[in-house]
């Protein structure tokens, strides 16, 4: 069955506008004050090393989406389609995306392991929510 990639690519938007309202949630609102105490004890930079960094880690996020949206439509053909499938590609993207750079971080940083934890939750269930939002919005 053909891929309808004007639908994977309206779900990826879509999920892709969540994924990033999660990212900004976590990082404002749950680790924001511990940004600020690690760039005053030096653990941190004041400023990001690239230039342009959150636009690009948006962009990430989006591109990110569009790689769950469109594995969600290839895996319908395998799996079905609904909620199920996309939840199962949606935790795999998240595991993948999410978890081996976040544990190394976690296991030899010197800085709290909430960070890594808290990145690998943002990706993790940012997967999640944008890979079920772009199946909801996937149509044949």
């Amino acid at each position: 069955m053909a891929v309808n990639s004007k639908r994977v690519l309206i779900g990826a938007l879509a999920g892709g506008v969540a994924w990033t309202v999660l990212s900004m949630g976590i990082n404002m609102a749950v680790l924001a004050r511990r940004y600020e105490q690690a760039q005053a004890a030096g653990l941190f930079q004041t400023e990001p090393r690239i230039p342009g960094f959150l636009g690009i880690w948006i962009l990430i996020l989006f591109v990110l989406s569009w790689i769950g949206a469109t594995l969600y439509a290839v895996a319908r053909a395998a799996w079905g389609q609904g909620p199920l499938t996309a939840l199962k590609v949606g935790v795999m993207l998240g595991f993948a995306a999410g978890l081996p750079s976040n544990f190394g971080t976690a296991a030899w940083a010197t800085f709290g392991r909430i960070f890594p934890f808290c990145w690998a939750i943002e990706l993790g269930l940012g997967a999640v929510i944008a890979t079920l939002i772009a199946a909801w919005l996937y149509r044949d």
